[in-house]
């Protein structure tokens, strides 16, 4: 009998192991039977069963039959615990018995590491660790070392130890790749991703939501001259008796309209806002201020300064000042700054070309007659996505599952666009051809990503042009490409980096997470100010993308979330939509 354990301390993800295993294994052709070995005092039997009552009357042995199936139950009664040899030895010839637990037997085992755990591997005391499934890498003991959800991988690895399949050539096999955090994730991309070449200059009128290519200057300063701030009067501040009426001077100065010639000391002169101070002007009242009696000015609240209410000459900013900073998004703020400072056209990157695509042979266009078939739900959002940066959108359709048509489209989208966004195949599934190919023929920079949802995210160059794999599931591909995509995108269109929008509200949800991944919940505020998050985390559920107004970000080292706790909410709006 081929016998092959799988052990690890509580908690340590076995079960779950043992669950993919079977199904890995099974799926593969061959049968396969189990054991689960508890240490603690546990029973399969149920008071009031009539297998029970049969035990309890001094059965030796139960046997329990059905249609479906059948157990059988063997009583010690108090002898000693038969050794794993013993037990392995009633089962039924199979091709591979996985076995969790017995960690003391003989028989090879692998062994599972979870972080959050904080213990050490069981390796170190027990004999038979022929390899680490692991979530956060080598504890360097010499052994190999698989990610503790590479399950085809730790597959393999079994199946070849018992001998069901050929062993690889010395120095073969896949290392261990843990998974990035976000964080690691992120800054890879930032270093690899290069911006567009070139630039071209356009009118003002144009220029909205494009990225400045260069930093510019004032051509002159703003406000070009000295200038009223009020509509009002002004006069010499050291020239006039303030407690007296004051005579005004015949004619006023307007914005456009200066007053032509020198204000006489000791008199005013009516100014508007905006209107340049004649000579012999160096304080300005407000007429709310003032009154006038017998065509004399009476200042009811006197200025207190020299310069009072007058704006001076690059107040606000000086000739040859930098105005706008490269890689500036253009927005309307920014293009009245330039208008100010005379800056009648700008010089920006080329609008960034991005190309995008989804694969697999169950997607159909939304109309189409797809009975037994997807709709496809990602090039509509994604496209809407882009278009609302201003980035022009290449819709190269729907890909189907082989590697030559899905290596056909990097090709297309990397010669006609400046960067790609694929949806599917970025796991590793028989049919997960885009992460094979940019794994295999381009430049992979990440791979998996500690991230709920969206964890197969392959960030990658295709002939040196960037590519976002991002998941096959609509709601994981937006939440990727919201937090990937969207600053890689900024990056290579040659904007600046771009941190999401981001503030602390109260949650008004509970929620558990696992310890060493960042989570984000589709949530929205509610009418109390707080953030709710959409009911179910199922990442099949699109309709909590139409529901929410932005995120909830949980992160890394947070295990549990409860009402009235803060949290750190992002916006929709924030990223532009």
């Amino acid at each position: 009998m081929r016998v092959h354990g799988v052990t690890g301390r509580k908690n340590s993800g076995k079960t779950g192991l043992m669950e993919r295993l079977v199904a890995e294994i099974v799926g593969r052709g061959f049968r396969v039977s189990t054991v689960k070995h508890a240490h603690h005092v546990t029973d399969v039997d149920q008071p009031g069963r009539d297998s029970h009552r049969h035990r309890m009357a001094g059965a030796t042995e139960v046997l329990l039959a059905t249609p479906l199936r059948w157990a059988l139950m063997h009583e010690l009664r108090g002898a000693p615990e038969p050794a794993p040899a013993e037990v392995f030895a009633r089962f039924s010839p199979v091709d591979l018995l996985l076995v969790e637990g017995f960690k003391h037997g003989d028989h090879p085992k692998i062994e599972c590491l979870r972080r959050e755990t904080g213990t050490e591997p069981l390796a170190r005391e027990i004999a038979g660790v022929r390899a680490f499934a692991s979530d956060y890498g080598d504890p360097g003991l010499g052994l190999p070392v698989f990610h503790l959800d590479d399950t085809q991988a730790i597959a393999d690895f079994i199946l070849r130890e018992v001998g069901l399949l050929p062993r690889p050539s010395p120095g073969a096999g896949k290392p261990f790749e843990p998974d990035a955090s976000v964080a690691e994730a992120l800054a890879r991309m930032r270093a690899a991703i290069r911006p567009i070449a070139g630039e071209v200059e356009i009118p003002l009128a144009e220029a909205s939501g494009r990225v400045l290519a260069r930093a510019m200057a004032a051509r002159r300063s703003h406000p070009p001259t000295d200038n009223s701030a009020v509509d009002g009067y002004g006069f010499a501040f050291d020239a006039v008796d303030m407690a007296r009426p004051i005579p005004l001077e015949p004619g006023r100065s307007a914005a456009g309209a200066p007053f032509a010639g020198v204000l006489p000391p000791g008199r005013a002169l009516r100014i508007l806002t905006g209107a340049l101070p004649p000579e012999g002007m160096d304080a300005v009242v407000p007429e709310e201020s003032t009154r006038i009696e017998e065509g004399r000015l009476i200042l009811e609240r006197p200025p207190g300064r020299r310069g009072a209410n007058i704006r001076p000459a690059g107040e606000d900013m000086k000739e040859g000042a930098e105005a706008l900073a490269a890689g500036a998004v253009l927005r309307p703020g920014d293009l009245a700054l330039a208008a100010a400072v005379g800056l009648g056209r700008l010089p920006v990157r080329p609008k960034l070309r991005v190309a995008i695509f989804s694969t697999g042979d169950e997607l159909a266009d939304p109309g189409e007659l797809a009975e037994g078939r997807t709709y496809d739900a990602n090039r509509p959002m994604l496209r809407a996505l882009l278009e609302r940066q201003g980035y022009e959108v290449l819709d190269l359709g729907v890909i189907p599952d082989a590697r030559p048509t899905i290596r056909a489209a990097l090709e297309e989208a990397s010669a006609r666009a400046d960067a790609v966004l694929t949806t599917g195949g970025a796991s590793r599934g028989d049919e997960d051809h885009v992460s094979a190919l940019l794994r295999e023929e381009g430049e992979l920079q990440v791979w998996r990503v500690a991230i709920k949802p969206g964890r197969p995210l392959a960030l990658a160059h295709w002939r040196s042009v960037p590519v976002f794999g991002l998941p096959g599931n609509p709601v994981a591909a937006m939440i990727c490409a919201l937090i990937f995509a969207l600053p890689g995108l900024a990056l290579r269109a040659g904007a600046a980096w771009r941190e999401p929008e981001a503030y602390q509200v109260v949650a008004d949800f509970a929620r558990r997470k696992q310890f060493g991944r960042r989570e984000y919940l589709r949530a929205r505020i509610n009418a109390q100010g707080r953030a709710e998050a959409f009911p179910s985390e199922g990442s099949g559920r699109v309709s909590g993308l139409s529901w929410a107004g932005g995120l909830v970000e949980l992160p890394e080292d947070l295990r549990e979330i409860r009402p009235g706790d803060l949290v750190r909410y992002l916006p929709f709006s924030g990223f532009g939509l």
